[in-house]
């Protein structure tokens, strides 16, 4: 039986500012988190993709560990393998360097693109321009990394995207201890494995992902609710069951006690009270949502934004 051969299309990509290294991905192929992004905050990120060649990741991480360019490593992977006509990776190393492979015998629309920290790639694409729009909507994104490589694939699959369709994409970050209490650097690591649309799908993850999980330095001052922006977001704590009554325009301590339980029960630890309260007053109007729930989390996270990370 032959091996699958996904349509993909990822990006690869370095900031120089936080060390962070990382791959976002997408797939007309069940779970590709699973298969393609590998990253290493003392070595470099690597895509591997288009009859998939999994040890690509392991072994051009150490490749890059050891010393060796991205271009070295790359050289090194496809030399000894027969299959390498067929493969596809991208490889970006903490040293800065960037490298790709497309093999003659990968399915069109097949290619990649280089800028000074990136590298894109894509196979059985519906058209060039999809890795094209990719590395000028990463080349131009405000935010963080995480939010920049989001953008990059939001433009490609805009732009054409893979020729089969949308089913899955993933976001995998690294940064010297970026992990969880910082005892690791797996500092950004979101999967969508089956959705109709997953890149927003990832979004709407990895937002809830950033605020729950992700450390910001803590605001020079904090706003208080106020006014409809208060009744709003009391509306919503009283839609999810924190709170009990009709939502009044002042933000007072029952108010603050429903927010606090609602911060509690979604493990926003990462934030003080006063930082949550503050976040959605500057939030909330640039927040969506079909639901309360929902739309206090993207609050939430806007409100979240103008904070550095950690």
């Amino acid at each position: 039986m032959p091996q699958p051969r996904p349509a993909t299309f990822s990006i690869v990509a370095r900031d120089p500012d936080t060390d962070a290294v990382g791959v976002a991905v997408h797939s007309k192929f069940i779970s590709v988190g699973s298969v393609v992004p590998f990253a290493a905050a003392d070595a470099g990120a690597v895509a591997t993709q288009s009859f998939a060649n999994v040890a690509y990741g392991p072994d051009g991480l150490e490749l890059l560990r050891e010393g060796h360019t991205a271009s070295e490593a790359v050289e090194a992977l496809t030399a000894e393998d027969p299959e390498a006509p067929r493969r596809q990776v991208g490889i970006v190393g903490r040293d800065g360097t960037v490298a790709a492979h497309t093999g003659d015998e990968c399915h069109d629309y097949a290619g990649d693109r280089q800028g000074d920290t990136y590298t894109v790639q894509g196979n059985i694409l519906a058209n060039e321009e999809t890795l094209t729009a990719m590395a000028d909507a990463y080349e131009e994104a405000g935010g963080g990394l995480p939010e920049r490589l989001i953008t990059a694939l939001h433009a490609g699959n805009e732009a054409g995207g893979d020729s089969r369709g949308e089913q899955s994409a993933a976001l995998y970050v690294a940064k010297p201890e970026g992990g969880y209490d910082g005892k690791n650097d797996r500092w950004i690591d979101v999967r969508v494995d089956d959705h109709e649309t997953p890149i927003d799908e990832l979004e709407r993850v990895f937002k809830l992902y950033d605020v729950t999980l992700v450390s910001r330095a803590a605001p020079d001052e904090t706003r208080r609710l106020s006014g409809e922006t208060a009744r709003a977001v009391t509306g919503a704590l009283a839609d999810l069951g924190f709170y009990d009554g009709d939502p009044p325009a002042e933000f007072g301590e029952a108010e603050r006690d429903a927010l606090e339980t609602f911060r509690g029960m979604n493990n926003f630890e990462n934030h003080d009270l006063a930082v949550v309260e503050d976040a959605l007053a500057r939030g909330w109007d640039d927040a969506e949502g079909s639901d309360p729930e929902s739309r206090l989390v993207d609050a939430l996270w806007h409100g979240l934004s103008r904070l550095e990370r950690e």
